[in-house]
């Protein structure tokens, strides 16, 4: 009993985490609108915000339209990425290796806003941003893996206890 409640959590946040990634990833697609979205949601007194939306704005309208392709292929990475994730819900502990995974690429999102971020000159504030999806990704992760941890060593003690 104690397993299919510990198995029931491990799914339920893999399944919130899996959601979380491909949402964030298919709001690449309609960049456009979510541009113009944000200019109008954001104060017009945060004045250096509004002038970065405004960089994005002016990019986004003036390039060519097949080099938003980038973007849609941004959102399938995700979606393909959260799919990932369905070996989790299937075997946790065999599949652990797909949560540490996941755990490695918001680790490595740090470094890669920074550097990329200042290569292409973007303001700080939204390194920041970027980088907070590896922050707040890596904390559903870490306790899936501690639940499969723990899961492990439960399933490791009934098998020890039916050899014996």
């Amino acid at each position: 009993m104690r397993n299919k409640n510990q198995i029931k959590r491990i799914q339920a946040i893999t399944v919130f985490f899996m959601a979380a990634l491909a949402v964030s990833g298919l709001t690449a697609i309609p960049v456009k609108t979510e541009i113009v979205w944000l200019q109008n949601a954001v104060p017009t007194s945060w004045i250096a915000i509004q002038q970065f939306l405004t960089i994005i704005h002016d990019a986004l309208y003036s390039c060519n339209e097949t080099l938003l392709y980038g973007f849609d292929w941004l959102a399938f990475a995700h979606v393909v990425i959260a799919i990932l994730f369905i070996g989790v819900l299937r075997d946790p502990v065999r599949n652990i290796w797909v949560v540490e995974f996941g755990m490695i690429a918001c680790i490595l999102i740090l470094p890669f806003a920074f550097v990329m971020g200042n290569e292409r000159g973007i303001p700080l504030w939204w390194q920041l941003i970027d980088c907070s999806f590896g922050v707040f990704g890596i904390i559903p992760l870490w306790y899936v893996r501690n639940l499969i941890l723990q899961l492990e060593k439960q399933q490791q003690e009934e098998m020890r206890c039916l050899i014996f």
